[in-house]
């Protein structure tokens, strides 16, 4: 891992400093948490100007859209424009994310055409149907049934904690597609179209407040099997593919604004005299060496995914398991430093501590996480 600059890299960083400069201010404000809709139209509208500028899928594949970029390159776009403030993926983050780089490597040139370009241009949004009440962290244990009928599947069943689903046109969908087949090999990966009739969204209202998840309920819905990405049973690879990508670099960004947050708490604990406090000096400081450390660690994931052809490895659960604490710490801290403001709901710091206690769940569960590092790195034993 090259951790230099070249020159290219360095012009490639001052015009992305400069349009970032130039195009920020242009922004219409941002809608209210609750607005879903108006957040839609914002991420979206904000994907439109990534793509015209030329840094929307800045590192996926030329073949799928994309701009071929370095991993060097999408770091530093990453550092960029978290370093400006601008906008995250936001309500599309499962299409940008990991939908759309499962369908770049595993998806048919049709499917590629056909999916790809609209997430790019921010056209379309996608949410996640994996999770369901009885199949959390035993994903392999999920219900929902798709039975073939000819060209199509008759879906039935239901899915939790499905993001942003009441926003998304399409779904990745987990099927059991063989309920006779050991749980991991009867399972198939599908494209949802999100109005197809059957499909009911009901949000879910979390702990802050807010409904970015959603209950789905599946009653006979007709989906082409020309929308299943990869062959029919072998969704569990396919999903391995699309976990690999959430938990290696989907919460790069995040790592990028976490670094920035410990540095809006140091100042923020010099200005209120918290900072005469050795003890809370030490804990921001050790939080200081644990992100430095998890970027060290993340350019070495994007550049790992670059080498194995796009998909990241299993050390994302090493960055997934370090990362979900980190960041529950870093808002722990957060409380310390600003004592009873840290309790009003009113205050973005709030809901972000609210936010970080669920990144132990999202995405795997650290538990979850142990086991893959235990067993697939580390060569431990499977538990019984």
């Amino acid at each position: 891992m090259d951790l230099t600059y070249t020159d290219e890299e360095q012009e490639f960083r001052a015009r992305l400093r400069a349009w970032l400069g130039k195009v920020l201010p242009e922004l219409p404000a941002r809608p209210s948490p609750d607005d879903w809709p108006g957040r839609r139209a914002y991420d979206l509208g904000w994907q439109r100007r990534l793509y015209e500028a030329g840094y929307a899928g800045l590192h996926w594949p030329v073949d799928a859209g994309g701009r071929g970029a370095t991993p060097t390159q999408h770091l530093i776009f990453l550092e960029e424009t978290e370093r400006a403030g601008a906008p995250y993926v936001g309500a599309n983050f499962v299409g940008l994310l990991h939908a759309g780089p499962t369908i770049a490597a595993e998806g048919t040139a049709e499917q590629r055409a056909r999916w790809l370009p609209p997430v790019l241009r921010g056209d379309e949004v996608w949410c996640q149907g994996f999770s369901e009440p009885d199949a959390g962290s035993d994903l392999a244990s999920l219900r929902t049934r798709a039975v073939r009928d000819g060209d199509e599947y008759v879906i039935t069943g239901s899915k939790i904690w499905t993001s942003h689903a009441e926003v998304a046109d399409w779904c990745e969908l987990l099927v059991r597609t063989d309920a006779q087949a050991p749980k991991h090999r009867g399972i198939s990966w599908l494209a949802l179209p999100m109005d197809a009739p059957g499909v009911t969204v009901r949000p879910l209202r979390t702990l802050a407040g807010s409904t970015e998840f959603a209950e789905v309920f599946l009653d006979e819905v007709r989906v082409p099997v020309a929308h299943r990405v990869g062959a029919e049973n072998d969704g569990w690879r396919v999903t391995m593919v699309t976990l690999s990508f959430e938990r290696g670099t989907a919460f790069v960004g995040e790592v990028v604004a976490c670094r920035r947050t410990l540095g809006e708490l140091a100042r923020a604990a010099k200005a209120n005299g918290r900072w005469d406090d050795p003890v809370l000096r030490r804990r921001l400081g050790r939080l200081y060496g644990e992100f430095g450390a998890l970027w060290r660690l993340t350019q070495w994931n994007v550049s790992e995914s670059e080498r194995s052809g796009g998909v990241p490895g299993i050390g994302g659960s090493v960055f997934k398991l370090a990362y979900s604490h980190a960041r529950q710490e870093l808002y722990e801290a957060a409380a310390q430093v600003l004592g009873p403001l840290s309790l009003s709901l009113e205050e973005e710091w709030t809901l972000d501590r609210l936010s970080s206690l669920s990144y132990t769940i999202a995405a795997g569960t650290s538990q979850i996480q142990r086991n893959i590092v235990a067993e697939r790195i580390l060569g431990l034993p499977k538990g019984r």
